[in-house]
């Protein structure tokens, strides 16, 4: 049998049978007995293993090689998912509209501080990361703690603007040329495609310039010869019909008359009655005048020769 002694209690021992004692015969070999000591509170002895969970619905907000990322749990699907944000780019707007192009099922998003007041959406995200926030997103309330141990430094940031400054004068300074190249390529086939929709418009501005033309130098000499005729009557009527006595009245109210004819001109038109002013005047006219009639656009025209001044390959100085 088995008996327990001593002051512990899972100390197992083993005894002799009683009655074998004094007998003549060998003993039998004794049965190997392994014994087992146990020191404590069996309770105790089991081990307990320690990890921090997040809990499904709060939202964390890292950083990672400078850029914080925004976890949060999306409601429809209910799986997290990380956004990355830009500091000096994003906007509070911005990064609700995301929310929304991720999860058709946010209805209603926005952002308040701590103290209830909601924060503008022009507000760069940068400036929001400073401090804790309150994110609202259908009616659902989260509050946002932000690390502020981990946001790089303003000497750091400072630092790798003057770098990405430094890289892209860099960048520059090394594919000028192509760049040029790429420049002066799309210049070219912009004055191109400008010359082939002037092309027509010349042709056709030429014809009509070259009528109203001819039609404003008839006009020229029809004045001339109607003065010419004038001259003649006058001589005819003073020397063979009449004599000076009665024409030289007449010849004063027929040049009075001119004169009346000149200001009235000038109160019509606002221009000086000069014989360039008329013949220009008398052009445009004429050319107005066979332009509708030949279905010449005329603002079309002009605004595409503007366009086409405006290139700076036009003027020499494409760079």
């Amino acid at each position: 049998m088995m008996r327990w002694r001593g002051p512990w209690p899972w100390r197992a021992r083993l005894l002799t049978t009683p009655g074998t004692q004094g007998r003549a015969h060998p003993r039998p070999p004794l049965p190997q007995v392994l014994c087992v000591k146990l020191y404590g509170n069996v309770k105790y002895c089991q081990s307990n293993l320690y990890s921090t969970v997040v809990p499904p619905d709060e939202i964390t907000v890292n950083y990672r090689h400078g850029r914080p990322l925004i976890t949060l749990t999306l409601p429809s699907r209910k799986e997290r998912c990380q956004f990355v944000v830009k500091p000096l780019l994003s906007t509070v707007g911005s990064f609700l509209q995301d929310l929304r192009n991720e999860d058709k099922g946010i209805k209603t998003a926005a952002i308040f501080t701590p103290g209830g007041s909601e924060v503008a959406a022009s507000t760069l995200m940068e400036t929001l990361l400073m401090n804790d926030f309150r994110l609202v997103i259908n009616e659902i309330t989260y509050d946002v703690q932000c690390s502020k141990e981990e946001k790089p430094s303003s000497e750091h940031t400072a630092e790798m603007e003057n770098t990405k400054s430094l890289v892209h004068r860099l960048f520059t300074t090394l594919h000028l040329e192509e760049f040029q190249k790429k420049r002066e390529h799309h210049l070219l086939e912009e004055i191109n495609h400008l010359k082939g929709q002037l092309q027509p418009l010349e042709q056709m501005k030429a014809k009509l310039e070259a009528r109203s033309e001819a039609k404003t130098s008839g006009l020229l000499w029809a004045g001339l010869a109607l003065l010419s005729i004038q001259g003649g009557a006058l001589a005819w009527l003073t020397w063979w019909v009449y004599s000076w006595d009665i024409m030289e009245p007449v010849t004063y109210f027929i040049t009075f008359a001119n004169s009346m004819v000149f200001f009235a001109y000038f109160i019509v038109t606002r221009q000086d009655y000069t014989y360039s002013a008329v013949k220009s005047r008398q052009f445009l006219h004429f050319f107005h005048k066979k332009s509708k009639q030949q279905h010449f656009d005329v603002v079309q025209y002009n605004k595409l020769k503007e366009d086409l001044a405006k290139v700076p390959y036009c003027k020499g100085d494409i760079f």
